[in-house]
């Protein structure tokens, strides 16, 4: 069998350490995270008496780069794993568990990246070092805010990266020239079966007035992929005696930043208005389908939109929705 690989290779400005990593996206499947594989290739003689370590990074930005003056400070750092790289702990065992192949199609998309490791290490020599860290189950997924044009820096969100430096200690500040730091992203696949189609039926009582407005909302599916149009089946039944006049209809995105009480947000990614079939007497009935089409570029100059995680060199979409194991 015959596997194609594309290498992620970053090297520290010392040039004596090397990562390499066969992909920069990993799943979280909600209740598991993949875990983060690599190897490190280390000049024998610079490492020789010293320590490497490896580190998943977190980091959350929860304001404007500009906006830190006096020492203030709105950036956060979380490092959610820590291994010794090198010298290799006795008891390290990268050996897939059953556990964590839970499927077929994972297990063959884990083993292909076995394959990568061991075809690497193969052809870098026995200086190259493996790795290993995993995700904790509940990190929140790679997510940036979209900046004001007139914004400059940092964008705010969670972005991670995987950290390999030299140091006598996990907890010891590493060295630029002998640090690599390249970023991933944490990102969920939507479900491979679709739920039931939404439906929902809203009606409306007026002070003063008898009879109810009665709107009835339904969707052509559940599952929408990034740049597919969302119709919106709409049935407008008037019972009262008020006069619809005009329609209108939105997608919003919400965002919930979870580390701030009150940390709710609401944006509109695309709206529609129309008056076909208006004025809506009453005793009368309309049904329409309305058609809206959520996208980045027609948002670009909306400051707080939601965006996924972005690599460099590499355009990104809204942001996804985000799964989460809710406890019982």
């Amino acid at each position: 069998m015959v596997y194609n690989f594309k290498v992620f290779k970053k090297c520290a400005p010392n040039g004596k350490i090397t990562l390499y990593m066969a992909k920069r996206d990993f799943i979280d499947h909600i209740s598991t995270v993949e875990p983060i594989d690599g190897v490190v290739l280390l000049d024998d003689e610079y490492v020789r008496g010293r320590k490497v370590f490896g580190q998943l990074v977190c980091t959350f930005r929860y304001g404007r780069e500009e906006d830190e003056v006096m020492g203030l400070n709105f950036y956060k750092e979380l490092f959610l794993a820590s291994e010794q790289i090198y010298p290799p702990p006795e008891k390290r065992n990268y050996d897939l568990s059953r556990v964590q192949v839970p499927n077929t199609a994972r297990a063959s998309i884990i083993c292909s990246h076995i394959t990568f490791r061991e075809r690497l290490i193969k052809k870098l020599g026995d200086t190259a070092v493996p790795f290993r860290l995993s995700v904790p189950a509940g990190a929140p997924g790679s997510v940036t805010l979209q900046p004001g044009l007139e914004d400059d820096g940092e964008p705010c969100g969670v972005q991670y990266y995987v950290k390999i430096f030299v140091g006598d200690s996990e907890i010891d500040r590493s060295h630029r020239r002998s640090t690599v730091a390249l970023g991933i992203r944490k990102v969920q696949y939507a479900p491979a079966k679709p739920g039931p189609q939404p439906c929902t039926v809203v009606r409306k009582d007026f002070v003063l007035s008898p009879g109810q407005l009665e709107l009835e909302l339904t969707l052509d599916k559940q599952l929408y992929i990034h740049g597919e149009t969302v119709a919106v089946n709409m049935c407008v039944r008037n019972h009262s005696n008020k006069v619809v006049k005009k329609i209108k209809a939105c997608i919003q995105q919400g965002v919930d930043v979870v580390l701030f009480q009150n940390g709710q947000y609401r944006n509109v990614v695309a709206s529609i208005e129309t008056q076909d079939g208006c004025p809506l007497q009453p005793g009368s009935s309309l049904q329409k389908v309305l058609h809206l089409t959520p996208s980045l570029s027609t948002n670009r100059d909306k400051r707080g939109i939601a965006l996924d995680g972005q690599l460099k060199r590499s355009d990104t979409t809204l942001a996804s929705t985000t799964l989460r194991v809710v406890p019982k």
